[in-house]
């Protein structure tokens, strides 16, 4: 063969993308499982101030690398990859199968020694690997000390609760421990009291204030998404392992006048475009980005009036975290009418729903479970029976862990022993056990 059919056959060949030479100032690898040696499609790959996903192979090519990669994928813990300026392509970077189970930590716990040394007193004997902590809480606190101009003049800083972040995820890292900021967007009466340009109005040019009177602010706006973005950033910076926005999101009534939302269209453009910003503003820091939904958006194709919609959130986060609370499903799931008696049904049946739905990896999905006395049927305690019912529902589906959430930040060991027998609990009874001792 002539050298002329060799150089066009070569060429038809790698348009067929059969076979990839890379540039010579490209870095190439693959990503694989540090325990099954299986390749990790979609992983993300960062260097600067760029990004990148491993294809289905989890291959991946990369230029101007500088010193190191940074890299992560959902079921995994992150890694800082270290890049001699010598190393040939291709390398391989294996990633640790992690699976977070955190407790919640309010902007008060977190600050309240006793609440905070029970926590971590029961991570170490426990099941659990992880903490959510409120950054951000659900009345626009900010418990950090911030250099964010907007903190200060919203009043967010009257109270820090947490001296020194750093510090803080310094000592939970040595420890083992998962640290996830939750940061509360929309649901802000202090950002919303100190600029009522901001704030969410009713029909008639009002402001709005929930059930609970607390004002929102709309997601929006730039000032909204810009403020919350760069406490996001000082969080990432400080070395949390995971962003978690929560309320992020319209309210959920219908007397309120959203002049740049009024359609569906529009409200999940507006809360997808905060997701969007808020993760080319963390790629520096590889950080993983979740967000928090309601429970029945794994059942609703609509956004239900408040911008979540299912199809469009997954694919712009690592984790989507909906809140399975059995108490949450005021109306039921089909063929369920009780879902307090039945809190296995509810996490396993609505896991199931959303993976149907998306044809997503379970490794996208860590829910909310329920640790607190139900507030919307007949009042029962909920105990170790139904948090590990919930628990197994929820490993069952086969998701990236779990997460408890008891607003009082109040916990106990029950179903969180390690190799604890199979719950006694049986979710047909509808017979709960007794709450341990608050």
């Amino acid at each position: 063969m002539s050298g002329v059919a060799i150089r066009m056959a070569l060429a038809a060949v790698l348009a067929l993308g059969a076979i990839r030479v890379p540039a010579a100032h490209e870095l190439t690898g693959d990503i694989r499982d540090a325990v099954t040696g299986t390749a990790i499609p979609g992983a993300s790959v960062t260097t600067g101030n760029r990004a990148m996903s491993a294809d289905a192979l989890g291959r991946f090519a990369i230029d101007d690398v500088g010193s190191g990669l940074r890299v992560r994928a959902p079921g995994y813990r992150r890694e800082d990859v270290r890049v001699d300026p010598q190393t040939r392509s291709p390398i391989e970077i294996r990633l640790t199968p992690f699976t977070p189970r955190a407790i919640y930590l309010s902007v008060y716990g977190i600050g309240n020694a006793k609440l905070r040394n029970a926590a971590l007193e029961l991570i170490r004997r426990s099941r659990l690997n992880a903490l959510v902590i409120d950054v951000k809480g659900d009345r626009g606190m900010v418990a950090y000390r911030s250099v964010i101009p907007l903190a200060a003049t919203a009043g967010a800083q009257r109270i820090i609760t947490i001296p020194d972040l750093h510090a803080l995820v310094d000592m939970l890292h040595r420890r083992g421990i998962y640290a996830i900021a939750r940061i509360v967007v929309c649901k802000d009466d202090l950002l919303a009291a100190a600029r009522p340009d901001l704030a969410v109005k009713r029909q008639d040019g009002s402001i709005y204030r929930d059930r609970e009177g607390m004002r929102w602010v709309d997601p929006a706006t730039r000032d909204v998404r810009a403020y919350d973005i760069a406490v996001a950033a000082e969080a990432a910076a400080a070395g949390f392992d995971e962003i978690q926005f929560d309320y992020l999101r319209f309210p959920d009534d219908s007397d309120v006048r959203l002049p740049d939302a009024a359609t569906e269209e529009a409200r999940v453009r507006a809360i997808g475009g905060f997701i969007d910003a808020a993760r080319a503003r963390l790629v520096p820091h590889n950080v993983f980005l979740a967000v928090d939904v309601f429970g029945y958006v794994c059942w609703n194709p609509e956004d239900l009036r408040i911008g979540q919609r299912l199809e469009d959130l997954l694919p712009r986060v690592d984790y989507l975290s909906p809140m399975l609370y059995p108490s949450g499903f005021t109306f039921g799931i089909p063929g369920c009418t009780d879902p307090v008696a039945h809190p296995y049904e509810i996490v396993r049946r609505s896991l199931e729903r959303a993976l149907e739905r998306t044809h997503a990896s379970p490794l996208r999905f860590r829910p909310w479970l329920q640790a607190f006395t139900d507030y919307a049927f007949d009042r029962r305690q909920f105990g170790a029976g139904q948090i590990r019912e919930q628990i197994r529902a929820a490993e069952d589906a086969g998701t990236s862990g779990w997460m408890l959430w008891n607003p009082r930040n109040i916990y106990s060991d029950g179903g969180l022993a390690r190799g604890e027998p199979p719950p006694p609990y049986s979710s047909s009874s509808g017979i709960p056990d007794k709450e341990p001792t608050q």
